[in-house]
């Protein structure tokens, strides 16, 4: 940006220094003819009083001649009162008695002049008045250019400077964010980037970052309580398998081998559900996705629905021609798990409902069980977390359950909630239709 900015300001230098150089030497040439034709009229007017002979005054570096009608020089400035003429150029018909052209050089002089000529009309014959004047050039003089290309370095110098500090100044936080974010690991979470007083687009950075900080802490203590809760029921299982092999050992010959096989088995059914579960959770954290296909979201629970037999009624109440995109397998892993969870706690009844609602898909699933307290609505969907009535109900459960089918929920771009209901659970999902 310095650079840039210092680029910017010598290319305005220079135009500027092009067009004080260009209206300093208009005006200094227009100021040198002025001079040679005031003196080249001075010496013609005082000639028609009397005749000029000699030496004649002239402003300096201004040169005058005066020719008799035999071109012979009688009068001029020192040092061109004798010798050829400067010029031999006369004013035309068109001209009439004054003429000026830029002769390169006159004669008897250095350079380009501009020379003017006047026809001074007497009885004796016409007698010419030449004056000339230098040309000024392009540069005026050495002192100007040297002046005005001085200040233009020095401007530059101090708009590099002065970009320099401000850069350094604005970009002074951003630095400072860069160098709390490289101290910040997943075992110093926690820490926070300063927010700067003015409202701009730094602080609107640093804003950001800290809500990214926030989302990043609340997913690393996710995290931490997932690993421990995974690791204490996959310990428990195992811890239990363990021990009856065991006692078994120990007591081998009065031990009931096939009794304690089918013990083990059904602890390593529950390890399998609880690690199959897992898996699932993980490929859905991170983001594995199948080709989606158009699906008819009743034609799904019914054909489910007959699949297996269920211990309580069950009552559908499905609105044909209710599409959605999305992945088939996952949303029936969806259904099934609310449908296991409803059958679970129901007394007799499980009712469910599919409709659209204005280009929402919606899937309800109600049991008339003893429900769900306002404040658990939000730890059912925790992973591992199981209340005391899901507990008593079945001890083998994962807890995995729900938190499963809401990750599939929020993967389809909706959402899935415990609403109210004049009794028992009540499981709302809503996913956008397709068009």
């Amino acid at each position: 940006m310095t650079v840039i900015a210092g680029t910017v300001s010598a290319l305005i230098c220079a135009v500027l220094i092009a067009m004080i150089v260009v209206g300093v030497r208009g005006r200094a040439t227009e100021y040198k003819r002025n001079q040679a034709l005031s003196a080249a009229m001075k010496v013609a007017e005082e000639f028609r009083r009397r005749p000029v002979r000699g030496v004649v005054g002239a402003p300096h570096g201004i040169a005058v001649q005066v020719l008799d009608p035999r071109n012979t020089v009688v009068a001029g400035t020192p040092g061109h009162v004798a010798g050829p003429p400067m010029a031999t150029f006369r004013p035309g018909a068109a001209t009439g008695f004054k003429d000026a052209q830029v002769l390169c050089p006159p004669a008897g002089l250095r350079g380009c002049h501009w020379v003017i000529d006047f026809t001074v009309r007497l009885p004796s014959g016409e007698w010419q008045v030449y004056a000339a004047a230098p040309n000024v050039p392009w540069f005026v003089s050495g002192g100007l250019i040297t002046f005005v290309i001085s200040v233009g370095l020095l401007l530059v110098l101090m708009v590099g400077l002065r970009t320099w500090r401000t850069v350094d100044r604005t970009l002074a936080p951003v630095d400072g964010i860069r160098r709390e974010l490289t101290e910040i690991t997943a075992s110093k979470s926690g820490r926070r980037v300063t927010v700067p007083e003015n409202r701009d687009e730094i602080r609107m950075l640093a804003e950001a970052v800290n809500a990214t900080l926030d989302r990043l802490d609340a997913a690393l203590a996710r995290q931490r309580g997932f690993t421990s809760d995974a690791s204490h029921d996959l310990r428990s299982p195992i811890a239990a398998a363990r021990t009856q092999l065991e006692e078994a050992l120990l007591y081998a010959d009065d031990t009931d081998w096939p009794r304690t096989a089918r013990t083990v088995l059904q602890t390593l059914d529950r390890l399998q559900a609880i690690v199959t579960d897992l898996l699932q959770l993980a490929r859905l954290d991170a983001g594995a996705w199948q080709d989606t296909e158009t699906i008819d979201l009743a034609a799904l629970v019914t054909i489910e629905l007959a699949r297996s037999d269920r211990s309580k009624r069950i009552v559908p109440d499905l609105q044909e021609g209710v599409q959605l995109r999305g992945d088939r397998l996952r949303l029936v892993r969806l259904f099934t798990n609310l449908l296991d969870n409803a059958e679970r706690h129901a007394e007799s009844r499980v009712d469910i409902t599919v409709r659209d609602d204005d280009g929402v898909a919606v899937l309800e699933v109600l049991d008339d069980g003893a429900g769900i307290a306002p404040e658990d609505r939000e730890v059912v969907f925790q992973r591992f977390a199981r209340l005391k009535d899901g507990k008593a109900r079945d001890a083998n459960g994962t807890g995995l359950g729900l938190p499963i089918a809401r990750e599939i929920a929020k993967a389809h771009g909706g959402t899935l909630n415990v609403e109210d209901s004049d009794r028992g659970a009540r499981f709302v999902l809503r996913i956008p239709r397709e068009p």
